[in-house]
């Protein structure tokens, strides 16, 4: 699903217009994008939990080449999976 899909999706579960509906999806990404940045996490119970690593530099070598680079430090996002949401993704299947 794209994001114009979900926004259309979001719409129609919550009888909002697309101009609404927009608003809304934009304003919670942006939302939990200013938490990240923040280094704060966001969690939705049930569903999941948007958090940050830090991931220290190291060195790793190119497939193919075996040539070795150096990989600087950087901040990751992660999300774990809620139970909810896990198991409705299970029984699905």
């Amino acid at each position: 699903m794209k994001k114009a899909e979900f926004i259309q999706a979001v719409a129609k579960k919550a009888s909002l217009s697309k101009k609404d509906a927009t608003a809304a999806v934009e304003a919670t990404l942006d939302t939990i994008s200013e938490a990240l940045v923040k280094g704060d996490g966001v969690s939705f119970i049930g569903f999941g939990t948007f958090s940050t690593a830090k991931r220290a530099p190291r060195q790793a070598r190119v497939p193919g080449t075996d040539k070795v680079v150096k990989v600087p430090a950087t901040t990751a996002v992660k999300f774990k999976v809620g139970k909810k949401l896990k198991d409705q993704v299970a029984k699905k299947k």
